[in-house]
């Protein structure tokens, strides 16, 4: 038996982007023992998956996990990456793939917030945290980044900490911007995204444009040390799952 994890990342249009994501990998793959170790793409960026799964076989491997860098359960991984993981089961009948899930909730990804928050500004009973998902029309991920929102206000003293998403989910984050725009709070948006981009940018020029310095911007999550650590979690479960996996993707 010759076992392979093969990494699927988002892709982005901006190469820094796929750079961040690969370091990343790259990273994480010094922690895990495995005779194959490939990097893979959903979409914007090669090797696609197909070309990753490919890759692996022609390797040696029999035993495939997939494991997917997502931050949250939705449709990337409920249905476009299932498509494309069967397509390879087709081509190569005889693999037995084992599919990972995304991060999802995680006491350290909460951790990770927790950190960008206390980076950003000093913290108190008066101030409230916002953490800005990309969205989705899907309600795990509503479910999921409430969840996470939750562990977040245990951790702190924060007054509260509340959600908002970027599309297709609600409440919007250019609703939320609004009703606090004249707040006399400390309010702190933190960016629920784990790289930089189009999207960091727009968040940058929104918050700037309420001319309130009680409205902080915090970092995005980035490729911290503790999203690695959650990561690495859902990568050895993948590993230990020996029997075949067909992309259940539900906490």
């Amino acid at each position: 038996m010759k076992r392979a994890v093969l990494y699927v990342c988002h892709g982005s249009r901006i190469p820094e982007a796929c750079e961040e994501a690969v370091a990343f990998i790259k990273r994480c793959q010094e922690h895990i023992e495995a005779d194959i170790q490939e990097i893979s793409f959903l979409e914007l960026a090669s090797p696609s998956i197909q070309q990753g799964f490919d890759i692996c076989v022609k390797k040696g491997a029999t035993h495939i996990s997939v494991v997917p860098l997502l931050l949250l359960t939705a449709v990337h991984a409920k249905k476009d990456i299932p498509v494309e993981i069967q397509k390879c089961r087709e081509t190569y009948p005889a693999i037995k793939v084992n599919v990972g899930r995304p991060i999802g909730v995680h006491d350290k990804m909460a951790e990770s917030v927790i950190k960008k928050i206390e980076d950003a500004a000093f913290i108190d009973s008066s101030s409230v945290a916002i953490l800005i998902g990309r969205g989705s029309s899907d309600p795990d991920v509503k479910r999921d980044l409430s969840a996470i929102a939750d562990l977040v206000l245990k951790g702190t003293k924060l007054r509260a900490v509340k959600t908002c998403y970027l599309t297709a989910a609600t409440p919007s984050f250019s609703e939320t911007l609004e009703s606090v725009r004249n707040t006399d709070l400390n309010i702190i948006f933190i960016p629920y995204l784990l790289f930089t981009g189009m999207l960091m940018k727009g968040i940058e020029t929104d918050i700037r444009g309420t001319e309130n310095e009680q409205i902080i911007l915090g970092d995005y999550l980035g490729y911290d040390s503790l999203v690695e650590e959650a990561f690495l979690d859902r990568v050895k479960d993948s590993l230990w799952n020996r029997g075949e996996s067909h992309a259940a993707y539900h906490d």
